[in-house]
């Protein structure tokens, strides 16, 4: 990350988080595990997202200020999460970061980074 105080920083800011959560989604929607899990609109889905991930990343607090607390495993328990789901999360992911430009050593990064939250998740066997 270098001189960077932050992930978002070091993507470019809410710009570069949109730009990962636009190329994520496609890969989620198309997914079997996922897909059903979302609904046809997911532009509200995706700009939560971007929200979250700017606050999760060392951004402003976007998704707090608009939502309060995140409480996102509260939030995701009416949706069935097996580890195969958070897998399948984690993988898409890694694809839409690999689309980007950003180093390989920061997408690991962020990749660390979700991976407890998506494990967290899960709450079916």
């Amino acid at each position: 990350m270098n001189n960077y105080r932050s992930i978002y920083e070091a993507v470019g800011g809410v710009a570069g988080i949109k730009s990962i959560v636009q190329a994520f989604y496609p890969k989620v929607q198309r997914h079997p595990l996922l897909g059903p899990l979302f609904p046809a609109d997911i532009d509200p889905v995706m700009e939560k997202q971007t929200m979250f991930l700017t606050q999760f990343f060392g951004g402003p607090s976007l998704y707090s200020d608009e939502y309060g607390h995140p409480m996102m495993r509260a939030r995701h328990m009416p949706f069935p999460i097996t580890k195969e789901r958070a897998e399948a999360w984690l993988s898409c992911m890694r694809e839409a970061l690999a689309e980007t430009n950003l180093p390989k050593e920061l997408q690991d990064m962020m990749i660390e980074r979700l991976s407890g939250p998506a494990y967290h998740f899960v709450n079916q066997p």
